[in-house]
């Protein structure tokens, strides 16, 4: 039955993207991407809105905190580092995987029970330090085992199957999808299958705003918080050692951020400001420039920012442009575009 409290589902349709960021090459437009922003305001109203941010789309792994709320009110009973791991896109390091196993180690259940999609660590220097040992791909190894490992812990403490916790009709995947609802206050739009292996839920840009400003405001008694808590202490643990959305947390005092692959990046303060990008063609180069951009339209202090703007352009060894976000993303009062 559809909840008469949520809004209808978004319009599954060809997003119509507008341009977000510049490739500046010697003064010059080289490339441009396209994509699409959406900036809340304290209060949940819309500060400022670029492209299609009411389309339907898939976040990807931006939705990870909002199935770590459904876990922890369930009853996962996991806090800080292992919390984060939990709703982690990780790199593959030592401690995710030994994380990865101490909350399999909790449910009873080894690497084994993992039904995640076999797969080589994810950050590059990691990934190669494992293939010149000679190891192949494996489910601990893939970035989403702490996420694997936490559904299978809860299914054990819920006496739910295990075989089957991926199934969309699993008793794990229905309480995620209507949490999913609830925290993004819409209908899910569609439902897929993700990289990993487990079900995706389709939301619009601003539904997955509105989601993570209600976990990053929630109250300290609420499994929102403690979600939140978790990844803005161990921001680490969901990502890794020099990934851009761990660094961005530790940047911004009490950000909640995550990101997802195609292009995908939410980013929440504790007092309900929030902002959510999509990159049209999932090109990651353009992804936290963009987001910076749009936390300082949103009010964070650009010299917390200054740190994020992105890979240079180079040319016979030296720099010779950047990436540029869009005029609309200038905070008020900034100097005009030339």
């Amino acid at each position: 039955m559809r909840s008469p409290l949520l809004a209808d589902a978004p319009a599954i349709r060809e997003p119509q993207h507008a341009p977000v960021a510049h490739v500046m090459r010697g003064g010059m437009i080289e490339g441009v991407h396209y994509g699409s922003v959406v900036v809340l305001g304290g209060g949940g109203a819309v500060r400022l809105s670029i492209g299609d941010t009411e389309a339907a789309c898939y976040p990807r792994s931006a939705l990870k905190p909002v199935q770590a709320v459904a876990m922890v009110r369930a009853g996962l009973p996991l806090n800080g580092a292992l919390l984060s791991l939990a709703m982690g896109s990780h790199s593959g390091e030592e401690h995710h995987l030994t994380g990865t196993r101490l909350i399999l180690e909790l449910a009873g259940l080894t690497e084994d029970d993992l039904r995640n999609v076999p797969d080589l660590p994810y950050a590059p220097a990691v990934r190669d330090a494992w293939v010149r040992d000679g190891r192949g791909p494996s489910r601990l190894a893939q970035n989403c085992s702490g996420k694997h490992a936490a559904m299978l812990y809860l299914c054990k403490l819920s006496g739910w199957p295990l075989d089957t916790y991926l199934d969309a009709d699993h008793p794990l995947q229905r309480m995620i999808a209507e949490v999913v609802g609830e925290l993004t206050g819409q209908h899910v739009a569609n439902a897929t299958v993700d990289g990993c292996g487990s079900p995706l839920f389709a939301v619009s840009l601003h539904g997955l705003a509105r989601a993570a400003a209600r976990i990053a405001t929630a109250a300290p008694d609420t499994a929102e918080h403690r979600v939140a808590n978790a990844l803005r202490v161990h921001p680490e643990m969901a990502s890794g050692t020099g990934r851009d959305t761990a660094a961005l947390m530790r940047a911004v005092p009490g950000l909640l951020a995550k990101d997802g692959f195609e292009g995908v990046q939410v980013a929440a303060l504790p007092d309900g400001r929030a902002v959510a990008v999509k990159i049209a063609d999932g090109a990651d180069r353009a992804r936290i420039p963009v987001t910076a951009a749009a936390l300082a339209r949103a009010g964070v202090e650009p010299r917390l920012l200054a740190g994020f703007a992105g890979e240079p352009v180079t040319g016979g060894g030296r720099t010779v442009g950047g990436i540029r976000p869009v005029a609309a993303l200038d905070p008020p009062g900034a100097p005009a575009h030339r």
